[in-house]
C-alpha cells in the first residue's frame, strides 16, 4: 500500500507537474476510478474496506487482463463468490474431471468463472482465454480453447485465485494477467478489525456511515444528472438563449437543487469527519488484534501444520468482543477488550502446538505487542537473539577471566559495549570481574542481582541480554520470567488440551486434526471421548494407506447423514489423496450435515498437507508425558491385574517388570539430552513394551534359573534394538539393561536403579503397591536418574535455548534498512563481506605446491594436495560470493536466490550454505571465520617447514583421509598389508613446544575435545567433569599404528571421536571417525557409555 502511494505521489505525480501537464493537486487512485457506492457494494458483498483492499478491487474491476489474485486469507475468493453469484458464477479447480468443459460453456453464454487454489503453473488449455487470442468469423467473435473453437460472449469473466502466500509465476503468466496482491498486510487488517469492532461496539456510527455514504453518492448521481440535463438542453436548443424560457427555468431549478445538494455534501463531510474522530477511539483494539493475527500467520515457518485462517480468527476477535467484561468508560473497555482477546488466542493457539513452541508463542506475542506500544529498544532485541558477529579479534580488549567467560561470551560482551545502554560494559567486567563471577556461578542468574550499577540501570530485555550472553543455558528460563511479568502468569502456563472443550468449539464444518509427536496414538483416547459423548456405536475409524481412499470416502459420507464420527488416521501416508478430501471438506457446506457428525484426522507435520484443510481445521498436538514418573504411570496403567498374574513366576516377574517399566522410560527420557542421552531419537512405543513383557513372562515360567543373557539379548538386541541403526547407541541399551537385569536386581532390597536415593526396586507385592511407589517418586528428575552427570541438564538447557532463539529469529519481519543509516541490515551484512574479504587469503597455486613436494611422493604429501585442493575451491567461492553480494547490495547486480541465502545467513550470523559443503561446522560466522584462518594458516606452516610435529586433526576437511595415509606409510614403511594395522592410543602429557620431534611409528594429534566427561592430566584418566564443565580439552595423543591389536584390557572405554557435534552428520559425510582406548578411572566403562561420554573435533562455538 505504501509503496503504491509513494509510486503517485513522489513518481508520477512529480513528473505530470514537471511536464507542466493539468493536475488535481489530491489525486485517489480509487476514487477516481471507482464510484464510492460500487464500493460500498463491494464492502458488503465482502471486499475488506481498507484502502489497499479498495485499490485491489479498482484493478480486478477495470483491468484488461484477467485478474489473477495473490489470496492466502480467501479475501479475494470470498468477494468474487458474492460479486458474481447473481451472475450465476461457475466456481472451479483445475483437479476437477470436468474443468475445461466448464470454462467452454461459460464462454459460451457469458457466465463469470471463478478458478480457485492454482498453484505455480496454469493449465495450458487457458493460454487462449488469458491471452484473449479471438478469432473472427464473419460478425461473431471465436475463441479456441482445446482443440475446439467455442462462440465468445462479450458477458464472460475470469477470476483466478491461489492460497500460495508468495508465489513466482514465470512470464508467460504474469504478462497475460493481472498479478493482484490481496494477502493481508498489518495496516490493512488493522483498519478492517477497526471496522468490524466499530460496528459491533458503536453500531449508530456505524448506520450513520453508511446512511452517509448512499446520501453522497445520490447528491453526486443527482449532480451528474442536472449537469447531463443541461448539457443535453444547450445542445437541442435552437434560435436565441434568451428566449427559450424552458431552457432558463431549467438553469434556476438546476441552480438550486445543486446549492442543495452542494451544502448536504458539505454537512456530510464535516459529519464524516466526526464519524472517523469517533472510530479511531478504538483504533488500540484493531492494532492489538492485527499484531496479534500475524504472529499467529508467521508460526507456519516454523512448522507447516501451523496454519490459521483470518475467517476463523476474525470470528475469534467477534468472540472476544461478545464475552469480554464491558464497561461505560472508553479506555476501561479498551483495556478488557484487549486483555481478553490477547488470553483468547494464546488459549486458542496453544492446543494446536508442540510443547517445545509454546513459549516461543508467547514472547513472540509479548515483543510484538510491546514494539506495537514502541517499548523495545529494536537494536537490543536484535541482540538478544544474535548474540555478538565478531570476524576479527585483533582489536578486541583482552579477556580479564578466561577460566570462566568464554570465547563467545567475552565477544557479546564487546559487541555489547556497543549498544547505548550499555557503554562501559568491558571496564565494569574488567574492574569488578570477582563480582560478574558471582553472578555467572549463581544458579538462576536471571533472578540473581546484577554487580555494581548495572542492576538498577537494566529493565527486563537488558537483564535478559546478560543472561543470553554469559549464561545461554538460561535463556529459556528468562524469557519465560519476561513474559510473566509484561503479560501475566497464565501466558506461560498453557491449559492443558480439554477434548470436551475442543469438540464443544467445533462444527460439522471444521475438521479436527491431531498433529502426531512419535510414540502417541490418540485412538484411545478419541474412543473414550465418543463413549462419553454417547457416540461409541457411530465413531469408525480407518487407518489411510493404500487402497484405503474409497472406504474412507464412504465412512464420511454415511457420517454426514447419519451423524457419525469419523477419523482417518495417519493422512501423512496418504497425501496424493489429501487434496481430494479437501474437495470433499469442501463440499460438506453445501450439503446440510447432521449436527452430530464430526471429521477427525490425525496425521505426522508434513508440508504435503493441504492449506484448505489446515486453515479450517480446530488442531491438536498429542505428545508424550514428560518425566519417569508420568511415564511409569502411564505404563502401569496399561497393566492389568490379570497379566500382572499371568506369570506363575511371582517371585521374580514383578520385580524384572518394573526394572522393564523403568528401562523403557529412561531410554524414552534420554531422548531430551540430544546426543549425550542416544545419537538418534528412537521412537520407541508402548508395542515394544508389551512384546518384552511377553518375553520376559515365558522365559522366567520356561526356567527354573534366570536365563539373564538370552532375556537381555532379546529386549536389548532384538526388541528395542531393532529399532537402533547405531551402534553406539546399541552400547547405550546393552549397559542400561546389564544394570537393570542382573541377580542383584532380584536379591538385593530395594535394588537401586540410579545413583539417587529415590528410584529402586520396590519389593514383591500387588499391581497396586507399584502404582503407589509410582506416586512416590519426583515430580520432575534430575539427570543422574538417567545416569547422566548434572551438567547434561545445562547442556540441553543450551541447546534448548539456541533453537528458541534461531526460531524466533526465523519469525522476524525482513527488515531492510532506509537510507544510509550505519545500522542498517544492509551495512551489517556489507561490512561482514568487506573483513572476510580482508580477512580470507586467495587460493594457493596447486601446481607450484606439488612441484615444490615433487620430490617426496608420500601418503601424507597426497592428503595434503587434496586438502589444499578442497580449500582452494571454499576460498575462491567466499571471494567470489561475498564481492557478488556487495554488488547486490549495492543494486549493481540482481539479487539471485543464493545470494538471498547468503544475506539472510549472513544477517543471523551464520555461515552461508553454500560454504558448509566443504566441512560440516555448527559455528557461527564469527568463529568459523577465525578457525578456517587457523586451518589455512597450520597447511601454511606444513608447506614451509615440512611434516608437523604435531598434527592438528581437526584442521582437516577429511580426517578419515589423513588417518588412512598414516595407516599406509607404516604399511610400506614395514612391507605389510595395511588391512592388518589398526591403531594403538597413548596420552602424551607435555605441551606441543615441548616435544622434540615426530615419534618414531605414527603421529602426535592434537586439537580434540571430550564432552560428557572431565580428564585428569595426572592419572591420565577420564574422571568426572567440574560443575558447568560441559567441554574438556584432550591432551596431546599418540595415534601408532600396530599389527594385530588385542582386545582393549578391562577398565578401558572405548571412546567414539566424531568430527563435530552432531554425531550423526550426513548421509554424505558421516560424522564418526574411529574409536579411542581411554583409561575409565575409578569407575566401569559402562558409567561413561550411560554419560554418552565422546571425543569431538570442532565444538559448536
Amino acid at each position: 500500500s505504501e509503496y503504491r502511494e509513494d509510486l503517485v505521489k513522489k513518481t508520477w505525480l512529480a513528473q505530470v507537474k514537471q511536464l507542466n501537464l493539468p493536475a488535481s493537486a489530491v489525486f485517489d487512485f480509487a476514487s477516481f476510478l471507482a464510484n464510492p457506492s460500487d464500493v460500498r457494494d463491494w464492502n458488503i458483498q465482502g471486499l475488506p474496506a481498507d484502502d489497499f483492499s479498495t485499490e485491489n478491487g479498482v484493478m480486478v474491476t477495470r483491468g484488461r487482463r484477467w485478474p489473477l489474485m495473490i489470496d492466502p486469507q480467501a479475501q479475494a475468493n470470498k468477494w468474487v463468490r458474492n460479486m458474481e453469484a447473481p451472475n450465476g458464477l461457475k466456481l472451479v479447480d483445475q483437479q476437477m474431471p470436468d474443468f475445461v468443459r466448464q470454462v467452454e460453456n461459460a464462454v459460451q453464454f457469458g457466465n463469470p468463472v471463478l478458478l480457485q487454489d492454482v498453484l505455480e503453473e496454469l493449465d495450458p488449455v487457458l493460454e487462449p482465454v488469458l491471452a484473449k487470442n479471438f478469432i473472427k468469423k464473419g460478425n461473431a467473435i471465436m475463441i479456441k480453447i482445446g482443440d475446439k473453437e467455442v462462440d465468445y460472449s462479450p458477458d464472460f469473466r475470469l477470476y483466478i485465485t491461489t492460497k500460495l502466500s508468495n508465489p513466482h509465476y514465470t512470464p508467460e503468466v504474469s504478462t497475460k494477467a493481472t498479478i493482484c496482491n490481496f494477502a493481508v498486510k498489518e495496516q490493512g487488517l488493522e483498519a478492517q478489525l477497526l471496522n468490524t469492532v466499530v460496528k459491533k461496539e458503536r453500531p449508530d456510527l456505524d448506520k450513520q456511515k453508511n446512511e452517509l455514504v448512499v446520501k453522497v453518492a445520490q447528491g453526486k448521481r443527482t449532480q451528474v444528472e442536472l449537469e447531463d440535463a443541461i448539457l443535453q438542453m444547450l445542445s437541442s436548443a435552437t434560435g436565441s438563449l434568451l428566449d427559450n424560457v424552458e431552457l432558463i427555468e431549467a438553469l434556476d431549478k438546476s441552480k438550486t437543487t445543486w446549492e442543495e445538494v452542494n451544502e448536504s455534501l458539505i454537512v456530510a463531510e464535516e459529519t464524516s469527519k466526526k464519524i472517523e474522530t469517533a472510530s479511531q477511539a478504538y483504533r488500540p483494539c484493531s492494532v492489538r488484534a492485527s499484531v496479534l493475527y500475524f504472529v499467529l500467520n508467521d508460526l507456519s515457518k516454523i512448522d507447516p501444520m501451523y496454519q490459521f485462517s483470518l475467517d476463523a480468527y476474525t470470528d475469534l476477535f467477534l468472540l472476544s468482543i461478545a464475552k469480554s467484561p464491558k464497561s461505560d468508560n472508553l479506555q476501561d473497555r479498551i483495556k478488557f477488550l484487549n486483555d481478553y482477546h490477547t488470553y483468547a488466542v494464546y488459549k486458542y493457539t496453544t492446543r494446536g502446538l508442540f510443547e517445545c513452541h509454546k513459549l516461543l508463542l508467547s514472547l513472540q506475542m509479548c515483543v510484538r505487542i510491546l514494539q506495537s506500544a514502541s517499548q523495545v529498544n529494536n537494536e537490543e532485541w536484535q541482540f538478544f537473539l544474535k548474540g555478538g558477529i565478531v570476524i576479527d579479534r585483533s582489536g578486541q580488549p583482552k579477556n580479564p577471566a578466561p577460566h570462566w567467560i568464554s570465547e563467545e561470551g567475552w565477544d557479546n560482551i564487546v559487541e555489547l559495549d556497543n549498544l547505548a545502554h550499555f557503554k562501559g560494559v568491558v571496564g565494569s567486567f574488567e574492574q569488578t570481574v570477582s563480582a560478574w563471577e558471582d553472578w555467572y556461578r549463581s544458579n538462576e542468574p536471571e533472578a540473581a542481582e546484577l554487580p555494581g550499577e548495572w542492576e538498577s540501570k537494566c529493565n527486563e530485555l537488558q537483564r535478559m541480554i546478560f543472561v543470553r550472553s554469559l549464561r545461554i543455558d538460561r535463556a529459556v528460563f528468562a524469557s519465560t520470567t519476561y513474559v510473566a511479568n509484561s503479560l501475566g502468569r497464565k501466558f506461560v502456563e498453557p491449559p492443558v488440551l480439554d477434548l470436551m472443550e475442543t469438540v464443544a468449539d467445533s462444527s460439522p464444518f471444521t475438521p479436527l486434526i491431531f498433529v502426531l509427536s512419535p510414540g502417541v496414538d490418540p485412538t484411545a483416547n478419541l474412543a473414550q471421548l465418543a463413549l462419553a459423548k454417547g457416540q461409541q456405536d457411530s465413531f469408525n475409524s480407518v487407518a489411510l494407506g493404500q487402497g484405503q481412499a474409497p472406504i474412507a470416502t464412504k465412512l464420511i459420507e454415511d457420517g454426514i447423514k447419519e451423524g457419525n464420527w469419523v477419523f482417518l488416521a495417519n493422512c501423512h501416508l496418504m497425501t496424493s489423496w489429501l487434496p481430494t478430501l479437501a474437495k470433499i471438506i469442501e463440499d460438506t457446506t453445501t450439503k446440510k450435515p447432521n449436527d452430530m457428525y464430526r471429521l477427525w484426522l490425525s496425521s505426522n507435520p508434513t508440508q504435503a498437507f493441504p492449506l484448505a484443510i489446515l486453515q479450517r481445521s480446530i488442531k491438536m498436538t498429542t505428545e508424550p508425558p514428560k518425566g519417569l514418573r508420568a511415564n511409569l504411570a502411564r505404563l502401569y496403567n496399561t497393566i492389568t491385574d490379570e497379566s500382572f498374574l499371568e506369570c506363575k513366576t511371582q517371585h521374580k516377574y514383578p520385580k524384572l517388570l518394573f526394572s522393564l517399566a523403568y528401562f523403557h522410560s529412561v531410554l524414552l527420557e534420554r531422548r531430551k539430552f540430544r546426543t549425550l542421552g542416544l545419537n538418534i531419537p528412537y521412537d520407541f512405543n508402548d508395542t515394544d513394551f508389551k512384546v518384552s513383557d511377553d518375553l520376559l513372562k515365558s522365559y522366567l515360567d520356561e526356567y527354573e534359573e534366570t536365563p539373564w543373557d538370552a532375556i537381555k539379548y532379546l529386549i536389548s538386541e532384538a526388541n528395542y534394538g531393532g529399532r537402533v541403526t547405531d551402534e553406539l547407541d546399541r552400547r547405550v541399551l546393552n549397559s542400561c539393561l546389564n544394570q537393570f537385569y542382573c541377580e542383584d536386581a532380584l536379591a538385593v532390597p530395594n535394588y537401586p536403579l540410579s545413583p539417587l536415593p529415590h528410584y529402586y526396586i520396590p519389593d514383591n507385592g500387588p499391581l497396586q503397591s507399584y502404582k503407589d511407589y509410582i506416586q512416590t517418586l519426583p515430580v520432575s528428575d534430575r539427570p543422574e536418574a538417567f545416569g547422566q552427570h548434572p551438567n547434561a541438564d545445562i547442556s540441553y538447557m543450551i541447546t534448548d535455548s539456541n533453537i528458541m532463539l534461531d526460531s524466533i529469529l526465523m519469525l522476524q519481519p525482513a527488515v531492510t534498512g532506509g537510507g544510509s543509516g550505519e545500522n542498517t541490515v544492509e551495512s551489517l551484512v556489507d561490512s561482514i563481506c568487506s573483513d572476510l574479504l580482508s580477512q580470507v587469503p586467495r587460493s594457493w597455486n596447486l601446481e607450484d605446491v606439488m612441484k615444490a613436494k615433487s620430490d617426496d611422493p608420500s601418503a601424507l604429501h597426497v592428503v595434503l594436495f587434496q586438502e589444499i585442493e578442497r580449500y582452494n575451491i571454499l576460498l575462491d567461492k567466499i571471494h567470489l560470493n561475498c564481492a557478488m553480494l556487495r554488488k547486490g547490495i549495492k543494486g549493481l547486480v540482481v539479487m539471485s536466490q543464493d545470494l538471498d541465502e547468503m544475506f539472510a545467513a549472513m544477517s543471523g550470523g551464520k555461515i552461508p550454505p553454500a560454504w558448509i559443503k566443504s566441512y560440516p561446522s555448527l559455528k557461527p560466522l564469527g568463529s568459523w571465520t577465525r578457525d578456517l584462518l587457523l586451518r589455512l594458516a597450520e597447511l601454511q606452516r606444513w608447506l614451509d617447514s615440512g611434516y608437523p610435529k604435531v598434527y592438528w586433526l581437526s584442521g582437516f576437511t577429511y580426517p578419515t583421509g589423513f588417518l588412512t595415509a598414516v595407516l599406509q606409510t607404516t604399511a610400506r614403511k614395514n612391507a605389510i598389508p595395511i588391512d592388518t594395522l589398526s591403531f594403538e592410543f597413548s596420552v602424551i602429557n607435555q605441551d606441543e613446544k615441548d616435544i622434540p620431534g615426530p615419534p618414531k611409528e605414527g603421529v602426535y594429534v592434537k586439537g580434540m575435545f571430550l564432552e560428557g566427561g572431565g580428564w585428569d592430566p595426572e592419572t591420565g584418566c577420564l574422571v568426572e567433569p567440574e560443575p558447568m564443565e560441559l567441554i574438556v580439552p584432550m591432551p596431546i595423543m599418540q595415534f601408532k599404528p600396530v599389527e594385530n591389536k588385542r582386545k582393549a584390557p578391562k577398565g578401558v572405554y572405548i571412546c567414539p571421536l566424531y568430527m563435530y557435534p552432531i554425531r550423526t552428520g550426513s548421509r554424505e559425510r558421516p560424522s564418526f571417525m574411529i574409536n579411542l582406548d581411554l583409561k575409565s578411572g575409578a569407575v566401569d566403562p559402562d558409567h561413561w557409555v550411560k554419560r554418552g561420554t565422546a571425543c569431538l573435533l570442532s565444538l559448536a562455538t
